[in-house]
């Protein structure tokens, strides 16, 4: 399967009083043409400052993407014109972000934002623009979208502005969306909704990367998926194997806090101890202070991300031969 974008040994700081902070270190991952990728771990792990890098919306001075490359239909993405970045976001790479509030102006109704997307990216009229928009967001189960289509982002519950949102990314048909903890303040009947328009956006033309610190729906709609921890991906893998056969001991612990109605307990089962700061990661693995199978190297050095079969990877020295 022919890869849509590939990123290459990603590093983004972040400059603050207290000292530089490391949110992605040397991260390479690809995404396939009409492919669901997801990617999962804890919150600060660095999955959104990744999704943000791939559009160049890292908030600056502060953030600096210090190396990399994210190669887009041949296209560097971080080399791109500011003009020509533009073109690309929304139209060929949109992106769901998970506070709606900070990508809908409050001070324009939510059709005008629709209708300016769609003229600002098709040869279309604002009737037509203003007919496609409320298609929309009925399609994202936004009761009497007419109305809605006047609203303000403010008059919205947080639901509703979450699913606007939604919509704006979809509408344009873009090869590659990027999905950051998309439905988190939807009910599970919407999210469930949301999760099927997304599934059948994918195909033959388009992407998804779905970003979520939940394995069941990464088991649910995924392809592929990557784990990372503290600024790295420690395992990478088709979901089917990396859920019968965990290789790092990190995506391990997270499989077994997940709930389970065959597990009969009133607690869930977590990952012990505390994940390292951005600020002072250890010298070796990031994990080796949680990891109940670390040894002298793990302190020591640092593993890289290698396969260990036909469809997985692992950075873990536990399978170094």
């Amino acid at each position: 399967m022919q890869n849509l974008l590939e990123v290459k040994n990603l590093t983004v700081r972040f400059h603050t009083d207290e000292g530089d902070l490391t949110a992605v270190n040397d991260v390479s991952f690809d995404i396939k043409k009409g492919e669901i990728l997801g990617l999962v771990g804890e919150s600060g792990c660095g999955k959104s400052i990744t999704a943000m890098s791939m559009l160049r919306l890292i908030p600056t001075p502060a953030g600096i993407i210090e190396n990399g490359q994210i190669l887009f239909d041949n296209k560097d993405l971080l080399s791109l014109g500011f003009d020509e970045l533009n073109k690309i976001r929304g139209e060929e790479i949109s992106m769901i972000f998970q506070e709606p509030m900070t990508a809908l102006s409050p001070l324009h109704r939510v059709g005008k934002q629709l209708v300016e997307m769609l003229i600002l990216h098709r040869d279309i009229s604002k009737k037509d623009a203003w007919k496609i928009g409320k298609e929309w967001l009925g399609k994202v189960g936004i009761p009497d979208p007419e109305k809605r289509m006047y609203a303000y982002p403010f008059e919205l519950s947080g639901g509703m502005r979450q699913r606007v949102m939604i919509a704006m990314a979809l509408l344009l048909n873009p090869q590659l969306i990027i999905a950051d903890e998309p439905t988190t303040a939807l009910d599970v009947t919407i999210q469930a909704q949301i999760f099927d328009l997304m599934e059948e956006m994918t195909g033959d033309d388009t992407s998804l990367l779905l970003i979520t610190h939940d394995m069941g729906v990464i088991w649910e709609m995924c392809d592929r998926v990557l784990v990372m921890y503290a600024s790295n991906i420690v395992e990478e893998g088709t979901v089917k194997d990396v859920f019968n056969n965990p290789a790092h001991p990190y995506t391990k612990a997270l499989l077994n806090s997940m709930p389970s109605i065959s597990k009969h307990t009133d607690r869930l089962n977590a990952v012990e101890g505390q994940v390292p700061s951005p600020m002072n990661f250890p010298k070796g693995c990031h994990f080796c202070d949680r990891c109940t199978s670390s040894f002298n190297r793990c302190n020591s050095q640092k593993p890289s991300l290698e396969k260990i079969s036909d469809h997985q990877k692992v950075a873990c020295f536990l399978y170094d031969k």
